[in-house]
């Protein structure tokens, strides 16, 4: 494997002081009480990120598996699950909420559309009965946001426990997880903090946690069985399996660097995000989401017509040694993206990927009508 630049959204390039972290010599993490004091310092920096008061726990995967325990902890056969699905990440909620026996009701709207508080309004007048609801609020692969902040609320005035997967968001743009009415917020540990992946966090409510002990039957699962740690680590003090202390190590970290940016890292990612797409757009080409939906942590537009998607991105990979992304479903082949979160959101790279994209763009005879990198630079 040859070392490149990776404009991709995530796993991005990992932060120096997290590399050396995790260097750090380990010691036994299921007996030593110094670890269990580093692990709820951990988890109290993350709560810091999240602005919320919940408890927050570290899972040993990546982050589909934070999704996968919040579904099987919550949901008993039988149970009316609504899933908000206006992208691939979304729709995937509902399958995972399918697979413990759910019925799933969906609320669907196109991919490059964002949802609005009055389409969560006008459903809930007329659909109800719903123990939980899942939303997703950047939707990777279309580089669009979906407004929590105004959701959130709704669904829980209405009774239903939220979960929200922010693993692409998270530190990237703001999550207020307690003034939202936010019940399981999902992160990773490969997006906007920077990290390596391997790890997923997620922050639990009261009203979650009620939620898993008033179950009638079984979690069906152990490592995704999410009252195991409320039984064995928040009583008992026991990790429910050996956790991965040098991934640990560095997510601490991570969290730090974050901490440490403060409310700037939001500016940063939104000022990276906003010159990214106004070089494109000057450079003729089409941002795939509607306008005012686009997310700060990675921008999705349309391939060139005439243009190979595959063929193009492994010439810039091969050629220029810089790496970008297709995207999945519906939008495979259609769109490119560029992850511009955590450590990838700096000018220096951003330059470095634009000055490599209109090489290629030249070698595969696009027009150009500007340097698409000197137009970046001049609107930051």
């Amino acid at each position: 494997m040859k070392n490149g630049l990776i404009i991709t959204p995530g796993p991005t390039e990992v932060n120096e002081r997290v590399r050396m972290a995790m260097a750090r010599p380990i010691t036994n993490p299921d007996l030593d009480p110094d670890f269990f004091d580093f692990y709820d310092k951990t988890c109290d920096k993350l709560k810091k990120i999240l602005k919320t008061k919940n408890d927050v726990l570290i899972l040993s995967g990546e982050g589909i598996l934070g999704l996968d325990a919040a579904m099987a902890s919550l949901i008993e056969p039988g149970d009316r699950v609504l899933c908000l699905a206006n992208g691939v990440f979304g729709e995937g909620f509902g399958e995972f909420a399918e697979l413990y026996g759910a019925e799933v009701v969906y609320l669907r709207k196109e991919y490059d559309d964002a949802f609005t508080v009055d389409d969560a309004k006008k459903f809930l007048t007329k659909n109800n009965g719903f123990k939980l609801a899942t939303v997703v609020h950047c939707e990777t692969p279309a580089g669009m946001i979906n407004p929590i902040e105004e959701i959130c609320p709704v669904l829980k005035e209405a009774g239903i426990i939220t979960v929200v997967d922010a693993v692409s968001s998270i530190a990237g743009q703001e999550i207020r997880t307690d003034d939202w009415g936010i019940d399981i917020v999902l992160g990773g540990s490969q997006k906007c903090l920077s990290a390596p992946p391997g790890l997923t966090f997620l922050s639990i409510s009261k009203d979650a946690w009620k939620c898993m002990e008033d179950r009638k039957t079984p979690v069906p699962g152990f490592y995704t069985n999410l009252l195991k740690w409320r039984q064995m680590w928040y009583k008992d003090r026991v990790f429910p399996y050996t956790p991965p202390i040098s991934d640990i190590y560095g997510l601490s970290e991570a969290a730090d660097v974050v901490l440490e940016e403060g409310e700037n890292i939001y500016i940063r990612h939104a000022r990276i995000a906003n010159a990214v797409r106004d070089a494109l757009k000057d450079a003729g080409f089409k941002i795939f989401p509607k306008k005012g939906s686009e997310a700060n942590t990675v921008t999705a537009f349309y391939i060139p017509q005439g243009i190979d998607d595959e063929k193009f991105r492994k010439h810039l990979w091969d050629r220029y040694n810089v790496m970008i992304a297709g995207s999945w479903g519906k939008l495979d082949g259609k769109v490119w993206r560029i992850g511009h979160m955590g450590e990838n959101a700096r000018e220096e790279k951003l330059f470095r990927f634009f000055r490599a994209f209109e090489l290629a763009l030249k070698d595969f005879q696009y027009p150009m009508p500007a340097s698409i990198s000197r137009t970046f630079s001049e609107k930051l």
